[in-house]
């Protein structure tokens, strides 16, 4: 036995006896997770690459002018991942209760439902991209810098959409490795292309915008080839519930239950999403160095949460299978097991950010100045990523049974009664200034986790996954 492998059962026992999880279901959970967890960091270091190019290359106002251009790509983007959500719950409940057609027609409507949000959403960002940005920043060359890549990136959109119905179907029916070697062949061609296009060819944030709009595009290409039942190398990777223009091509009834499910999901994650624009507007006041500050420690929170990507999937997809099955004690079982494994996770690696807080400032700005404020940014993010991680593990349960409604509350609770506030706090007391958006950031995740949780204690949810189950759903 090889000395990975024998660390490993050590480390599985460890947990199992410290009453994490068993060792079982953590099998059963990393089997699904760590291609997640790979493929939310390779999706998430495209961004990061972004303004670390920007950054080191052109200067702060390239970073602030990624930060607003971004606020507008993550709302959009949210948005798809709100409809995702739906496809990976509907899903995995009929795929567990052996009704694969069913699952099918599922991935059918969830893609026309994507293509119907994202073209707009696509024309809307292309054209009218410099006064939606000048809507967050009055510096000029933030402004000019963050509307050349909202531009140049906004096509991207409409694959993005795609991507991500793809590989939450392929989630769906428990196959996360095939969605995690695409992705992140994607992102080493974004890093890639965006490195040749702003290094070799000078085309500065242009090229970053460029860079990742091609990328995403290749994924969808690749994507589709799996998704329409075909495998790749070696007889692997074909989707199990194939996208295809099989009669009825409307279902209004799963359409009627993606509706319900998605759209407190997409609500929430548009709540995520918008409320980046106010803290944008109030970072604004205190100048393109805080702007820049605060899109650094978001960025690495986003970093950071590549590991709820997945534990939340995990969570999605392990409860539902079980509740497909009639198995609420094992969903639920699940459900709290994956929530503790993320707890542990998230300490050791939110530690381990803390204490390189300076380095990591570094890799996106180089004056003394920057960095020492965007350090803090990185630290308050490596204490709110903890709660961030737990809440997406726990949401990621509670979608599972179709039990989207009070995820989408507490985000607003977090983002609107308590981070906005905070935010604004700083801006009329002068002893606060910055530090209320330091406090915002912790806030924006911690009240969505206080909520969620004992959401899922109440065990409410499993009442509510039965009325999507197969067996009752027809």
């Amino acid at each position: 036995m090889s000395r990975l492998r024998r660390a490993g059962r050590s480390l599985a026992s460890a947990l199992a006896g410290a009453g994490v999880i068993d060792e079982r279901r953590l099998h059963a959970t990393v089997d699904l997770a760590w291609p997640r967890v790979v493929t939310g960091f390779a999706i998430m270091s495209k961004r990061t690459v972004d303004l670390a190019l920007v950054g080191l290359v052109v200067g702060p106002t390239a970073v602030a002018g990624l930060t607003l251009a971004n606020a507008f790509w993550m709302v959009a983007k949210f948005l798809a991942i709100g409809l995702a959500g739906g496809t990976v719950a509907l899903v995995s409940q009929n795929y567990g209760g052996g009704e694969v057609d069913r699952a099918a027609a599922v991935v059918r409507l969830s893609v026309a439902l994507a293509l119907a949000l994202a073209v707009p959403t696509v024309a809307l960002f292309a054209l009218a991209a410099e006064p939606l940005v000048a809507l967050l920043g009055d510096d000029p060359a933030s402004v000019g810098r963050g509307a050349t890549y909202l531009a140049v990136v906004a096509p991207g959109l409409l694959f993005e959409f795609l991507n991500l119905i793809a590989s939450r179907t392929y989630a769906g029916v428990s196959d996360t490795v095939t969605p995690m070697a695409i992705r992140a062949g994607g992102a080493v061609a974004n890093i890639g292309l965006s490195a040749t296009f702003v290094l070799g060819f000078d085309m500065g944030v242009a090229g970053a915008a460029l860079g990742t709009a091609l990328a995403t595009a290749l994924v969808t290409v690749v994507f589709a080839w799996g998704m329409t039942g075909r495998n790749y190398l070696r007889g692997r990777g074909a989707s199990p519930v194939p996208l295809t223009l099989e009669r009825p091509l409307l279902d209004v009834d799963l359409l009627r239950q993606i509706g319900e499910v998605s759209a407190p999901l997409i609500a929430r994650r548009a709540a995520q999403g918008l409320v980046v624009f106010p803290l944008l507007s109030i970072a604004a006041t205190f100048g393109p160095v805080a702007v820049a500050a605060v899109g650094v420690g978001r960025q690495v929170r986003a970093l950071l949460g590549s590991f709820s990507w997945g534990f939340s999937i995990a969570g999605s997809t392990l409860v539902g299978q079980e509740l497909g099955r009639g198995a609420e004690a094992e969903a639920e079982a699940y459900g709290e097991g994956i929530t503790r494994l993320s707890l542990v996770v998230y300490l050791a690696a939110g530690a381990v950010v803390f204490a390189f807080a300076d380095p990591v400032a570094g890799v996106f700005v180089d004056s003394a100045a920057d960095r020492t404020l965007s350090a803090d940014f990185v630290r308050v993010a490596a204490v709110s990523a903890v709660a961030l991680g737990v809440d997406g593990s726990v949401t990621g349960a509670l979608r599972g049974a179709g039990d989207t409604r009070v995820p989408f509350l507490s985000t607003l609770a977090g983002a609107y009664l308590a981070a906005l506030p905070l935010a604004w706090l700083g801006t009329v007391w002068p002893a606060l200034g910055v530090g209320g958006l330091l406090l915002a950031l912790v806030a924006e995740s911690v009240v969505p986790m206080a909520v969620n949780f004992r959401r899922f204690r109440s065990n409410r949810w499993k009442a509510i996954s039965r009325e999507y189950r197969p067996e009752t759903g027809d």
